[in-house]
């Protein structure tokens, strides 16, 4: 039989100092550091050996555009380590991880760890600014829309949510790209900034936005659904229940009843869900970047995939599959610092 007590009557038995014991702080944050570290050790083994049995030969990738001699293709191939024996390679790739090295890529001849700090900015800027306006408008919308459940706003909302999360991002950046860049030419067709910039900071800093404007579009307007889904069911359920029936018999208004009160309570599991799919967001920036031609982390894996060049390859897999690692974690976290039932259970 569960152990677990609702929300409400979990902070009252708090605030009077008689709440159950639950999990220790110390023992839940060490069970959790500890999943993390079995998840990040699997991704670790996985971009070794995942990668290894891809399709293409890095070697051959790279001569095939220059005339070289069956000895130069051999000692191509022993320069990036490629003749040693898989259990040597493995070892190598393990060192360059826990040094934060990755190597160096095959094609950039430049150190992956290098390449990585230099587009990872890039990447957090586009992303960064898309979460922002995606959560905003989500929660924003989805509470609304849970409030007056059954309404045309509700309906238009939650209709134009999902067919707009179901849309493919590449197919939803394509036509963007296609209209708004290519036939109405009203923002640049790709990259992060004008080929003769202007010389003013203001001038490029509007440069750089007007870069940003169709790749954020095109990832606000897919993930921002999630987001009013879940703050609408919770919105919903809140609606519901016994304190908001006691804070309309007090005089409240609607609109306070729901901001102060209803509003409040059903931002618990968005906020986790935010947390959540951050690190996704990130990594999801593969076909947004690689379709306008955004200089990130996800343009660098594409072109990683294509050599195949392994050591960028790898290093860029590792480093979002990280991410994602702890931002998961922090939800784990938060939701156990918002939520009592946690705490308790």
């Amino acid at each position: 039989m569960s152990n677990a007590v609702p929300a409400t009557e979990a902070v009252i038995l708090e605030e009077q100092g008689e709440a159950p014991r639950g999990v220790p702080a110390l023992k839940y944050a060490l069970t959790k550091i500890g999943g993390a570290l079995i998840s990040l050790a699997m991704v670790i083994l996985l971009g070794f050996f995942a990668f290894k049995i891809l399709p293409g030969d890095p070697v051959a990738s790279i001569a095939k555009d220059r005339i070289m001699t069956p000895e130069q293709i051999e000692q191509l191939r022993h320069q990036m380590g490629l003749d040693q024996p898989l259990w040597q390679q493995f070892l190598t790739y393990l060192g360059n991880v826990f040094t934060l090295n990755f190597g160096e890529s095959y094609v950039y001849k430049q150190s992956v760890s290098s390449l990585i700090g230099e587009y990872f900015w890039n990447t957090i800027l586009l992303t960064g600014t898309a979460a922002v306006i995606a959560i905003t408008l989500g929660l924003w919308l989805g509470q609304k829309a849970g409030w007056l459940h059954g309404s045309r706003f509700d309906k238009m909302t939650t209709g134009t949510s999902l067919v707009l999360w179901s849309v493919p991002t590449f197919w939803l950046g394509l036509l963007l790209l296609m209209v708004f860049g290519g036939t109405l030419h009203w923002f640049p067709t790709g990259g992060m900034t004008s080929p003769n910039p202007p010389d003013d900071v203001i001038g490029q800093i509007l440069d750089v936005i007007s870069h940003m404007v169709l790749p954020v579009i095109t990832m606000v307007a897919v993930v921002y659904a999630q987001y009013v889904l879940v703050m609408r069911a919770s919105v919903m359920e809140e609606k519901s229940a016994d304190y908001l029936v006691t804070a309309r018999a007090k005089g409240l208004r609607d609109d306070l009843v729901r901001s102060r009160h209803a509003v409040p309570n059903a931002l618990l599991p968005a906020v986790t869900l935010v947390f959540m799919h951050l690190g996704g967001l990130i990594a999801g920036a593969v076909t947004v970047e690689t379709v306008f031609s955004w200089p990130g982390l996800g343009k660098l894996t594409f072109e990683a995939i294509q050599g195949p060049d392994l050591p960028l390859l790898q290093g860029t897999f590792v480093v979002f599959s990280a991410i994602i690692i702890v931002m998961n974690l922090i939800a784990d976290f938060i939701y156990r610092v918002l939520d009592p039932r946690v705490r308790h259970a």
